[in-house]
């Protein structure tokens, strides 16, 4: 359900310039020149217009078409979250909960509960304190449901950074500021927090890694050497001895960004690995078979994130209760 996405069997990706979403790619193979993708820009994409002319459409989340965008600064008491579908041009804005002077910092995340059929937004609250904080209390608000933010608890340790975009079966997760051993996680269905062990004997600090996904699998990316990189995959999900290592070789990378630090972020139809260039808008692709990267010809972004467009009208989460507004030109469905 809330899954119906465009008769492609190629993926899409939202770029980002400065923090802000710009663009949504559709990737497909270039016949003519099979080493070689092109790229596809959707003429029908459209983001809610910023209240503030200061701040960007930072983008929080995305499931199954909808996103999940911050515009202002999340330290601000006047910023603005709302939920989009950009492919129908339709966004609804979430009623945040009443600013308290005593707030620190806040971090929000975007999940969807199969299990449930919910969207849900998640909230971590930082409260100032005498000495360090202790603690990130945790808030959700579900789409549709009404428009309170509910206490869940709290997290074992104070979030004032973000959460990440990694989004596997309805489960955030992210990695503490403090304690180098653990990932947390949120289950969207049972509002848990839980910590998942990272692969044993690691070499690099956890923290040095990058937290990703990978064809539903919970992975770590180890960027940190010269000659290789190193992605580390949670095969099945939680279950800490099915971490398995794949090392790629630089030695196919083009000399000219060879020594770039590159972050996994999909996995295209045949196997291959699309990985951005950390810092600048050079994609490349890995393929394990031929042991072999190939550039990616798109260009105009300095982030880039995996999403798969959906037509189903945000009313049908929220119901008929709550004000869907329509970012310029309004599409309708026949």
């Amino acid at each position: 359900m809330y899954h119906l996405k465009r008769s492609s069997d190629f993926p899409s990706i939202l770029l980002s310039i400065n923090d802000s979403v710009r663009l949504l790619v559709e990737l497909k193979a270039d016949d003519s020149h099979p080493v070689h993708r092109a790229i596809v820009l959707s003429p029908m994409f459209h983001l809610p217009s910023p209240k503030f002319s200061w701040g960007n459409m930072t983008l929080i989340g995305s499931c199954n078409g909808f996103l999940c965008l911050l515009n202002g600064r999340r330290y601000d008491v006047d910023h603005r979250i709302y939920i989009s579908n950009p492919i129908l041009g339709e966004y609804f804005e979430v009623k945040l909960p009443e600013w308290d002077k005593r707030i620190r910092c806040v971090s929000y995340a975007f999940c969807f509960s199969k299990a449930s059929g919910q969207f849900k937004v998640l909230r971590s609250v930082v409260r100032k304190s005498v000495g360090s904080p202790k603690v990130s209390e945790l808030e959700v608000f579900t789409l549709g449901a009404n428009e309170k933010w509910k206490n869940v608890g709290k997290a074992p340790e104070p979030l004032c950074g973000l959460f990440s975009k990694v989004n596997i079966n309805g489960v955030i997760h992210w990695m503490g500021c403090k304690n180098n051993d653990n990932i947390y996680s949120f289950n969207s269905f049972t509002e848990e927090v839980q910590s998942l062990s990272p692969p044993r004997g690691l070499q690099t600090p956890l923290l040095s890694l990058m937290l990703g996904e990978l064809g539903n699998c919970l992975c770590l990316s180890d960027d940190n050497h010269n000659q290789y990189i190193d992605i580390l995959w949670m095969k099945e999900y939680g279950i800490a001895e099915s971490w398995t290592k794949q090392r790629i070789l630089k030695d196919s990378i083009q000399a000219d960004i060879r020594g770039d630090k590159f972050i996994p972020i999909l996995l295209w139809k045949d196997g291959e690995i699309l990985m951005q260039r950390d810092h600048g808008t050079q994609l490349v692709s890995y393929n394990p078979k031929e042991n072999k990267f190939t550039k990616v010809k798109v260009y105009g972004g300095t982030g880039a994130t995996s999403y798969t467009p959906s037509f189903y009208s945000l009313k049908t989460v929220i119901g008929e209760c709550f004000q869907v507004s329509y970012a310029f030109p309004k599409i309708e469905l026949i």
